[in-house]
């Protein structure tokens, strides 16, 4: 059954705020022109909410007017005022009996577009647990309350910022928003007329410690506080550029899939010890940029270090904390690490049996992305995958990714995969140009050549072969693809060893991509002047296609 009742936590006084508030108490603080309030109100609404407690106090009776004057908004609104100050936590327990059986916390000072319906799915499947809390990586990780999960997503420890700097933790986030079970805040009863008794210090980290569980539902759209006014100023802009509602999984997410060793981090050969993890240079201001352009980001790495015996998935998990905390040290993060700690081969002294198997899940299996497009509702359309060996650049042929392939590392030199990537670039920062700006911009001038492009039709692309002109070849088909061309690639290397051309032509190199429309056949290839000659040889050999037009200035 969904959740009809919740609770929002409304009786702060905005200090950080005055400036901007004047006389409004902070939850009627103005976000483009609507009260946080009554925005938090709506999004209840439209998620089934009927019965909501707003716990007052600051200026409550402007809170209780408010609501008075919009007629509640048609739902059942009561204002709780409790007097004295006593905490989050305090606030609710001190009402616990005017509470369902089950019942959502939000916080007043929070700017939130969450799919509730959603949250409460999560939560339904954990009955086991006193409570669902709301959890996401964010770019100031080390002035922010983080939490650990075990690999069942239940909440392990709680870490209250400050953080000791000795130490390496998970970007995990309590972003403040809560279903929780009635009864299992029963054993607190009383505790908000002592003092101040907040979820995150103090009730939640005392739950956990007495075994009780709490379920740790990890996710990526957008919930922000606006308790200073450079936080409200980016709420404000977020809203107004549509970043906020771009972000609510209703929507489909572009995502980049990054391969872990040789991409983001030094290439060590089975790296098994955190102090073994250096960051690529450029690294972590390319993976701020991708968050900043509402990408989501998501590590898919093999690493059967664990199944070999070489690194527990505990030290596993504490160089994975490391590498999250070393890209917050410079405002970016990771939505996602996915991992395959599986190997099919046995045979290593101190292995684990159990994970020596094959598996879906170790690339270029796709479990791992499958998960992804489930957990972040990912648009594999408009998504990249960037590693650096042909594992990964097979892996995102498969998922029908685009591919770029990354020269540091094993720099596609590990020829497990007889696979061409789409594009290639020198390192991660590289790749993170081309798919924000280089290609963007080379698409949209592209355009309106492409757009006379028609099937049947051929087209030589000039210019010597290597990755620039490889490159080249890959925005143009991509470009086809998106108006729905079929493109395909013909080696001609690979067709000029079975039908050998003449001594004197045998310098000449192009490559072909062939566009398969409703009727006929397209040729875009890249070429050395002259070849168009043999161009048109290939078309009515290989293709069995006559006629075929191209010109000598390609």
């Amino acid at each position: 059954m969904s959740l009809r009742q919740a609770v929002i936590l409304a009786g702060g006084q905005g200090t950080r705020l005055r400036e901007r508030l004047g006389d409004l108490p902070k939850p009627l603080i103005d976000v483009a022109g609507t009260p946080l309030l009554e925005r938090q109100i709506l999004l209840l609404k439209r998620h089934g909410y009927q019965h909501i407690l707003i716990l007052v106090n600051y200026k409550a009776e402007q809170i209780e007017q408010y609501c008075r004057d919009h007629a509640n908004w048609g739902l059942e609104i009561t204002c709780v005022d409790d007097g004295t100050p006593s905490g989050t936590a305090g606030a609710v327990v001190n009402i616990l009996e005017q509470l369902d059986d089950e019942f959502l916390v939000m916080y007043g000072d929070t700017m939130l577009d969450v799919d509730l319906s959603r949250f409460e799915a999560a939560h339904a499947t954990h009955q086991g647990s006193a409570g669902t809390i709301f959890l996401h990586p964010n770019d100031h990780p080390h002035d922010s309350d983080l939490v650990d999960l075990d690999t069942a997503g239940f909440v392990t420890a709680f870490h209250p910022y400050p953080h000791p700097p000795e130490r390496y933790l998970p970007n995990l986030v309590n972003a403040a928003l809560y279903i929780l079970r009635r009864e299992a805040l029963r054993p607190w009863l009383g505790r908000g007329r002592t003092g101040i008794f907040d979820f995150g210090k103090h009730l939640f980290p005392e739950l956990v410690s007495r075994g009780g569980k709490l379920y740790g539902y990890n996710c990526t759209e957008y919930i922000k506080d606006c308790g200073t006014p450079s936080r409200l100023d980016k709420i404000t802009k977020d809203l107004l550029t549509g970043k906020i509602e771009r972000m609510s999984l209703k929507h489909q997410q572009p995502t980049v899939f990054i391969d872990r060793d040789g991409t983001l981090n030094v290439e060590v050969n089975h790296l098994s010890r955190t102090d073994q993890l250096q960051l690529i240079d450029g690294v972590e201001e390319a993976v701020r940029r991708l968050n900043q352009a509402g990408y989501r980001t998501c590590v898919v790495t093999n690493q059967p270090v664990v199944a070999r015996g070489d690194c527990s998935l505990a030290e596993l998990k504490n160089i994975h904390n490391k590498l999250e905390t070393l890209l917050g040290h410079k405002g970016a993060f990771l939505d996602r690490i996915y991992v395959c700690p599986h190997h099919p081969d046995g045979g290593f002294a101190g292995e684990v049996a159990a994970l020596k198997i094959p598996c879906s899940c170790r690339k270029p299996g796709l479990a791992l992305i499958e998960q992804a497009q489930r957990e972040l509702n990912a648009d594999l359309s408009q998504s990249w995958f960037v590693g650096d060996s042909t594992v990964d650049t097979e892996t995102a042929h498969r998922a029908g990714i685009r591919s770029v392939l990354v020269t540091t590392g094993h720099a596609g030199r590990d020829g497990k995969y007889p696979r061409t990537p789409d594009f290639t670039v020198p390192d991660f920062a590289a790749a993170v140009e081309l798919i924000l700006e280089t290609f963007p911009q080379a698409l949209q001038q592209v355009a309106p050549l492409l757009a006379k492009v028609q099937p049947g039709q051929l087209i030589l692309l000039g210019g010597q072969q290597g990755n620039g002109t490889r490159n080249t070849v890959s925005l143009i088909t991509w470009a086809l693809q998106a108006r729905g061309l079929h493109v395909k690639l013909l080696s001609v290397a690979e067709w000029r060893q079975a039908q050998p051309l003449q001594a004197h032509d045998a310098t000449n190199q192009f490559e072909v991509r062939i566009v398969e429309g409703p009727e006929a056949l397209s040729l875009v290839a890249e070429n050395q002047p002259g070849v168009h000659r043999w161009v048109t040889t290939l078309a009515a050999h290989a293709l069995q296609i006559l006629p075929v037009t191209c010109h000598a200035d390609g």
